[in-house]
């Protein structure tokens, strides 16, 4: 029997590396104490897995199945020492993310005094080192190479590794992540039998004498519910343990809380910021509740006064508002949050966001509950009062977040933006908002809808409309209509920077009167910028309430009124038709959209939902101005007036010089020219700050586009008809005055080198309608309506001079005609008309030329008239002459080489 031999292990398979498993080993039992130890890579098989799942399997594994784990295999037992599984472990441990290293720290050092206190009362001991295989260490265990896990059997030639001599020189090396856990480990679990004693001796247990502040004591038990979770699992029983850790922090909460509230009554903010500090490390931080933040906000006073206010005492006996009650009770509420709140940010940590909670309570269960009758009755009144209740409401509301910045402001760490303070105000009104959008919008659409209509209702009783008195503004009988509109726009634009009163009083001021006259050199032009006072912009509102009908606030507009005297006649149908346009009704029309637009603008920092909401509502509220000025007040009046032009003759009228609706046109346009400046000076200051006018599809933007397309069309329209009007008159001023031997005078007669007067009466005539159009529409309109003129006039002059008989004395007079056509044509400076006009100048050149044959060759010429005229168009005109029948063969026969004596079969 003493001969047997110790039995071999025996191999059960071959081992997956075996060349690299010799180093590894080699290389593990000398490194130095502390070193991380990396495991095989994540796609080397440990048996039949892969060693990134066993890792993620000892990531979540129970620290007490570590040993039975790593006593698997050799591989396995290197694998339970790996970093990654320790890092992933210590990150879900969350010491270093609570900032809770220092309690570690602290127990450590209060550990370290304790053993020392037990040294010196306690029989000298000697110090041995003890194997750590509660976390799978077998350190002092070195198997040869295949020992470990690949194979059963006994061991053999194991050794003692002897401790490895630290480097005194070199810099200690950071503690490992295994390192770090064994160490919280290590503290922690000597802290957890004080959880098996009664419910009512834990914490006494836990925290013996000296007792720890309450704020060390809530770190600690902090810390030990990181410890007891199913993250760390340190122990088999961490559920239980778990379990009455958790009885314990509810009982240190209750604690806590009287500790508060006792402090809270003898306005300890020393004690209050203590236990508010400890109650928010040791809340339950699943549901994201405060148990103390709540009660402190539930006992203010302020909650419980709602009966001392009554919101409808914010209306007057008459159903107006007047909001010095909500302004009485909004002063109660902005004191109250300055006294608590102030007192929240000094006592509680900023991350408990106990100031945002209390004035969001604040503003919902005091603010909310007073404004929602406030509303209700306002809504039983009618939309507009609604409209301008809800404004007014929010707008003192919003009084609350200055209040909340400034309290913030007091704590550097606060960490309560203005954003944060905004939305205070934003969640309470909230509930309000989709009814006030949509009301704002169908109010906006009503207020156009009456005005528009009420206009219409008034031409269509145009005879009891009164006449323009003669010391009316008007553009045309201004001497400077250009100045006119830019002094009628500066005070627009004051009107405009006027701020719009939101919350109504009883007492305020109306403000000053914008500028009180026109320096233009013109009497006439001094009236009518009393439309534009203040007091009429800034009163109770124009949408279908009395005031649109009032006679006092519709002062004299500058509007499409005109001093053109009175034609005679029938001229008189023509008087009203410049009433078919009227500045009144688009201040009437901008008035009513600037108080509406004002309102939305009260909410345009609205975020979310609600903020493009708004958005959207201003550019409809903008989109729907542009739509009913212009299609239910210019295009309908510019219509009329293209109509009335196109009706008009000149021969039922005495008067030749002028044409009786094309000056009534004129003002027509000068008076939608003042509309869309007047829009654009709208559209920059009120609608720019809230759309990028540089985006081509914006809604604002493209409608705006659209109304000035409208204008632009209709003055067109307007002006093709005038156009027929204009040059049916001169045509007829041409033929009244011209007398029947005009251009073939009698022999002995004086020789006149003047224009006749029919061409004199045309050039006035046609002067002074241009003149009148000048600075009341675009260059490129302006341009088209002179290009029309001169090329109609060309043709006038052409039939005229085709219906004459014109001698060598004659032909002087057309010249002279010719000329003067010229002069004016050229004033125009259209530069393809004045070319056609010097043509036709030359043309006059016929009549003048005695000798027949001189003048064939200059029928003949084709490039002496620029292709203008044909010779053919040439021989019209000088059959014309007086003396054509004499000279008719010689022209042929030179013209087309004609002999009728070798030609013609009959000679």
């Amino acid at each position: 029997m003493d001969k047997f031999t110790t039995l071999e292990p025996v191999r059960l398979y071959a081992p997956t590396t075996p060349t690299a498993s010799a180093p590894r080993t080699l290389k593990n039992a000398q490194r130095l104490p502390g070193t991380p130890i990396r495991g095989p890579p994540p796609f080397q098989l440990i048996g039949r897995l892969p060693a990134d799942l066993h890792i993620l399997t000892l990531t979540y594994l129970a620290v007490p199945d570590f040993p039975a784990y790593a006593l698997s295999s050799r591989a396995l037992a290197n694998l339970a020492k790996d970093e990654r599984v320790w890092e992933a472990r210590w990150r879900m441990f969350g010491v270093e993310r609570s900032g809770l290293g220092d309690v570690l720290d602290a127990l450590e050092e209060k550990a370290k005094a304790q053993n020392a206190l037990a040294k010196d009362q306690g029989p000298p001991t000697l110090a041995v080192d003890i194997v750590d295989d509660e976390f799978g260490e077998f350190a002092a265990v070195n198997a040869q190479v295949g020992e470990m896990g690949d194979f059963i059997g006994a061991f053999s030639n194991t050794v003692i590794q002897s401790p490895a001599i630290p480097n005194f020189g070199a810099e200690p090396p950071k503690p490992t992540f295994r390192a770090r856990y064994v160490r919280a480990h290590n503290l922690l679990k000597v802290l957890l039998p004080a959880l098996s004693a009664p419910p009512h001796a834990v914490l006494s247990a836990l925290f013996a004498s000296p007792v720890p502040s309450l704020r060390q004591q809530a770190h600690i038990l902090r810390l030990l519910s990181y410890f007891l979770s199913g993250s760390v699992k340190p122990i088999r029983p961490w559920e239980a343990q778990s379990a009455a850790l958790r009885a314990a922090i509810d009982r240190f909460e209750d604690a806590l809380l009287t500790a508060f509230d006792t402090a809270d009554g003898n306005n300890n903010e020393d004690a209050m910021r203590e236990a508010a500090e400890a109650s928010w490390e040791v809340r339950d931080q699943s549901d994201g509740s405060w148990e103390l933040g709540a009660m402190w906000a539930e006992k203010r006073e302020i909650f419980y006064e709602q009966s001392r206010w009554r919101a409808l005492d914010n209306f007057t006996y008459d159903g107006q508002l007047d909001f010095d009650a909500m302004d009485t009770f909004m002063g109660t509420v902005l004191s109250a949050l300055k006294e608590h709140g102030s007192r929240a940010v000094r006592v509680f940590p900023p991350e408990t966001n106990v100031l945002i909670s209390f004035a969001d309570r604040l503003a919902s269960d005091v603010v909310g509950e007073y404004v929602s009758p406030l509303l209700t009755r306002a809504r039983e009144v009618s939309n507009e009062i609604f409209l301008k209740a809800a404004a007014a409401s929010f707008k003192e509301a919003w009084r609350m977040v200055d209040v909340i910045t400034q309290i913030a402001a007091e704590r550097s760490d606060s960490n309560v933006s203005k954003a944060r303070a905004e939305d205070v105000v934003y969640r309470m009104f909230e509930p309000n908002m989709d009814e006030y959008l949509d009301e704002e919008v169908d109010f906006v659409k009503h207020c156009f809808e009456v005005t528009c209509g009420g206009w219409e209702n008034q031409l269509s009783h145009r005879a009891t409309v009164p006449k323009a008195s003669p010391d009316h503004v008007r553009f045309l009988g201004s001497q400077n209509p250009a100045q006119v509109k830019r002094n009628v726009l500066a005070s627009f634009t004051d009107v405009l920077l006027l701020p719009v009163t939101i919350v109504p009083r009883t007492v305020g001021n109306v403000g000053k009167a914008v500028g009180a006259a026109f320096n233009t050199g013109s009497n006439a032009a001094v009236q009518g910028i009393s439309m534009l006072n203040p007091q009429r912009w800034g009163g109770g509102g124009l949408g279908g309430t009395s005031q649109r009908s009032s006679k006092a606030t519709r002062p004299t507009s500058v509007s499409s009124r005109t001093s053109t005297p009175s034609q005679g006649n029938n001229t008189s149908q023509f008087d009203t038709l410049e009433l078919l346009l009227s500045l009144d009704i688009a201040l009437e029309l901008i008035h009513a959209d600037r108080e509406s637009l004002k309102r939305a603008e009260t909410f345009s920092g609205y975020p979310g939902q609600y903020g493009h909401r708004v958005r959207d509502t201003i550019e409809e509220i903008f989109v729907l101005l542009l739509q009913a000025l212009s299609e239910r007040h210019m295009r309908p009046g510019f219509d009329a007036a293209t109509q009335q032009m196109k009706a008009y003759q000149p021969a039922e009228h005495e008067e030749t010089r002028s044409v009786a609706p094309l000056l009534q046109f004129f003002e027509l346009v000068h008076v939608g020219d003042m509309m869309q400046s007047m829009i654009q000076v709208y559209f920059d200051k009120e609608l720019v700050p809230h759309i990028d006018r540089t985006d081509f599809l914006n809604t604002g933007v493209r409608e705006k586009k659209r109304f000035e397309d409208t204008l632009d069309d209709c003055v067109a329209a307007g002006l093709n008809a005038g156009t027929d009007a204009l040059m049916n008159q001169v045509e007829y001023i041409i033929n009244k005055f011209t007398k029947p031997r005009e251009y073939y005078p009698s022999e002995d007669a004086p020789l006149e080198l003047g224009p006749t007067q029919g061409c004199t009466e045309a050039i006035k005539c046609l002067k002074m309608h241009c003149q009148l159009l000048k600075g009341s529409t675009s260059k490129e309109v302006l341009e088209v309506f002179y290009q029309e003129i001169g090329l109609r006039l060309i043709s006038i002059i052409q039939k005229h001079l085709k219906r004459q008989i014109i001698s060598l004395n004659g032909g002087f007079q057309v010249i002279a005609d010719l000329n003067e056509y010229h002069g004016f044509v050229s004033s125009l400076k259209v530069s393809s008309v004045t070319s056609e006009f010097s043509y036709l100048k030359m043309l006059g050149h016929v009549y003048v030329v005695e000798d027949a044959k001189d003048l064939a060759q200059i029928v003949r010429d084709v490039t002496r008239y620029g292709g203008a005229y044909k010779p053919e168009d040439i021989y019209e005109y000088i059959q014309r002459r007086a003396d054509w029948k004499k000279i008719e063969k010689t022209v042929d026969k030179t013209m087309y080489n004609l002999s009728f004596k070798e030609d013609c079969a009959i000679c």
